[in-house]
């Protein structure tokens, strides 16, 4: 058996965004009856494009892991899938391929046993995960700017945003690239982020953590009015354009490996 999972990203502007904020609460009970589904988490986002304190009320996202491709399509097939959809001001779900992954997500490995090889010739989506350790939340978030400066510069880089299952210290980003070497670039050469990698293993940052990285299967929907699969997969100028439009003020990053 070989599980997939999903990043679903909604927006709710306008009259829609009371909806939205009552969803992260009553859909709980709903997803609890799904067939296959074996593992699911409802996030709020930040700001932009980015890890920050500074939350977007109006955007939410969930994550979650299958049995099998068969349990998401069945799942996106069904009327409340639907209704969501129809509620919702833009919506974009990106279904994954694990490829590698370490760590837990609130004590749970959700992925299973890694496969042997983790090769793939594409587009790729990382997800870190992390909770923050209190007595040293106040460093981490001073460390934050530093870390994620020249992510938006990357030319592999489709879209970025972070989210998190509580404020302040249950934080996680998830990244769409258009290719590992991309991955590989921003990890071990772009200055910052490699030293919040160093730090995060001296420091000792988090109570727990996971790092996953997938293969990006398929893309339906837009996010922040920009079709991701086209980003994906056609080269040339523009490509992070998704990032770069949703970057405020608001820096950040967990500050794990994305190797």
């Amino acid at each position: 058996m070989t599980v997939v999972a999903s990043m679903t990203i909604s927006r709710y502007d306008g009259a829609r965004a009371v909806r939205g904020f009552l969803k992260m609460g009553s859909d709980r009970a709903a997803l609890a009856r799904v067939s296959g589904l074996r593992f699911v988490r409802l996030l709020g986002t930040g700001r932009g494009s980015d890890l920050s304190l500074g939350a977007d009320l109006r955007r939410w996202a969930r994550f979650a892991v299958w049995e099998d491709e068969a349990a998401f399509h069945a799942f996106e097939a069904t009327e409340w899938r639907a209704r969501e959809r129809r509620g919702a001001s833009e919506t974009c779900t990106l279904l994954l391929r694990p490829l590698r992954w370490r760590g837990t997500w609130s004590g749970r490995n959700p992925f299973g046993t890694p496969p042997f090889a983790d090769a793939h010739d594409g587009p790729l989506a990382v997800l870190t995960r992390g909770t923050i350790k209190p007595r040293l939340a106040r460093a981490f978030w001073a460390s934050v700017p530093s870390s994620q400066a020249g992510l938006h510069d990357q030319p592999g880089l489709v879209a970025s945003l972070g989210v998190g299952e509580a404020p302040l210290l249950y934080q996680a980003t998830f990244s769409v690239w258009r290719d590992a070497a991309s991955v590989r670039d921003f990890a071990y050469k772009q200055g910052g982020h490699r030293e919040a990698i160093t730090r995060t293993r001296e420091l000792g940052w988090y109570a727990e953590e996971m790092f996953a990285r997938f293969a990006v299967s398929d893309v339906v929907g837009t996010l922040n009015g920009r079709d991701l699969a086209f980003l994906c997969y056609n080269s040339g100028p523009g490509r992070n354009a998704v990032a770069r439009e949703q970057r405020e003020e608001s820096p950040g990053t967990t500050g794990q490996d994305a190797s």
